[in-house]
């Protein structure tokens, strides 16, 4: 078969490598899916290192859930490949762009205007991308998570929320892709230097406002009330010198019952968002069939979130909370932040410089039907996604391999700070709360897992007797 290849123009090896390499990482990856549903099949009862940890009924939960979900990756996996290649045989990348020409040259915008029939292009790609991926989405929120108990959503409330999603990442993507666009263009020899500063100033703005100005809009975010917490949380910021400016609570509730936590901006003005889901004394999932004496005063639409009654208590208590953000604030401590947007940038100047080099191979297009023109998004789309594929699969691996080492150094800092007790059965809470299954197969936890598996985080923190 090799040798066949070989003897193919130059411009369908590379296109038949692309869809070769494409399916061999859909196979691995549905190969390490099979292991690990094999382990949710068969592993049936409690082990016996997991039984002060775990009781019966969650244990067979969790397993059920991560089945389901495991399944339905396979078959939303498999309509994702089979859809991605059906794209490129029967060239739909060219047929898009000859659409977003006949829209633009409606307009008056002839083939001079390349950047404006990108962005036609680029909003055609996104909507089709988003429509496709719309009943996935739906069955995952309205089928899996709602027969597991997490999802707090209506159709009308999703719905809405998809819409708002599509418009704003609109807002943010056409704008800076024709920028990008047009630094390519009058760049000249050096343009890959001044490419890659602007995506760096991008990004750092995206995540300095997103929290401000972008969240908000989809999700409420209230500072955290006066009291014992938030006097605590404030003296541990101040004792390892983290700069902290706000504390806030996102209404996360009204979406779902998994938690979260972060933090969030540079140098002196850092900030705390801390999910309802995961403070025990504030989630109102807790609430959920309690007498409210308050009612907050808002015009709620009919689609808005609904509320579910919990059997269980949801979340961490005060001392817990403490523990889990002692773990976040040891990967500010540790500098795990600086470094990962600095492997970041690094990787962005490699790869812009190497788009340098390989922009002006016209086989690199007609590969992939572009004939009569070499469109500069089109040559981004083509170089990154499908020629960078093997790099990025390997810098992936990697990045999953330094994000657990840098998980075991957070705990290590948590558990320095004398927080070991504390944290120990904050995951186990968590990790009760999110349904997640602590037996893993070992190749899948090591090709996927960015956090170490729960049993091996609570050994490393140590034989910590738990009621």
């Amino acid at each position: 078969m090799l040798e066949s290849l070989l003897l193919l123009p130059v411009e369908r090896q590379i296109f038949y490598a692309v869809l070769e390499f494409s399916w061999t990482v859909y196979l691995w990856e549905a190969y390490l899916s099979y292991r690990q549903r094999r382990i949710y099949r068969t592993t049936k009862h409690v082990p016996l290192e997991l039984g002060k940890i775990m009781d019966p009924e969650t244990f067979e939960k969790s397993r059920l859930y991560q089945l389901d979900k495991s399944n339905f990756s396979f078959w939303s996996g498999l309509y994702s490949e089979t859809e991605g290649t059906l794209i490129l045989l029967l060239g739909g990348i060219p047929f898009l762009w000859d659409v977003a020409g006949s829209v633009t040259s409606r307009f008056g915008f002839g083939p001079d205007y390349e950047i404006t029939q990108s962005l036609v292009f680029l909003t055609l790609a996104t909507l089709f991308s988003a429509v496709t991926g719309l009943p996935w989405s739906l069955y995952s929120t309205f089928v899996i998570e709602e027969k597991h108990g997490f999802n707090q959503q209506t159709l009308g409330f999703f719905l809405k929320d998809a819409v708002k999603k599509f418009v704003v990442t609109q807002c943010i993507l056409l704008p800076v892709t024709s920028l990008l666009l047009y630094i390519i263009k009058i760049g000249g020899d050096y343009f890959f230097i001044y490419a890659w500063l602007f995506t760096l100033v991008v990004s750092l703005v995206l995540v300095t406002i997103y929290a401000d100005y972008i969240a908000p809009l989809f999700d409420k975010f209230t500072p955290l009330p006066d009291g014992e917490l938030k006097t605590a949380i404030e003296d541990m910021a101040k004792s390892i010198s983290f700069p902290l400016t706000k504390l806030y609570v996102v209404e996360g509730s009204k979406r779902s019952s998994h938690s979260n936590a972060y933090f969030y901006g540079f140098f002196k003005n850092k900030r705390i968002v801390l999910f309802d889901t995961l403070l025990e004394d504030y989630s109102p999932l807790n609430k959920a069939g309690e007498p409210q004496s308050e009612q907050p005063e808002r015009d709620e639409a009919p689609s808005e979130p609904k509320t579910k009654p919990k059997n269980k208590k949801q979340g961490c208590n005060n001392a817990e909370i403490l523990a889990v953000l002692g773990h976040e604030l040891g990967h500010w401590k540790l500098g795990h932040t600086v470094k990962n947007i600095v492997i970041s940038q690094m990787n962005s100047f490699l790869c812009f410089s190497l788009f340098a080099v390989l922009i002006g191979r016209r086989e690199l297009f007609v590969a992939f039907g572009f004939t009569e023109s070499q469109p500069t998004l089109i040559g981004l789309m083509i170089i990154f996604q499908f020629i960078f594929s093997p790099y990025n699969e390997l810098l992936s691996f990697c990045l999953t391999v330094l994000s657990r080492r840098f998980e075991f150094q957070a705990d290590a800092f948590a558990r320095d700070m004398g927080k070991a007790p504390e944290l120990y059965s904050a995951l186990i809470k968590l990790n009760k709360d999110n349904l997640g299954f602590p037996v893993a197969d070992w190749l899948f936890s090591m090709w996927h897992y960015s956090h170490p598996p729960l049993l091996e985080r609570l050994r490393a923190l140590g034989n910590v007797k738990q009621d």
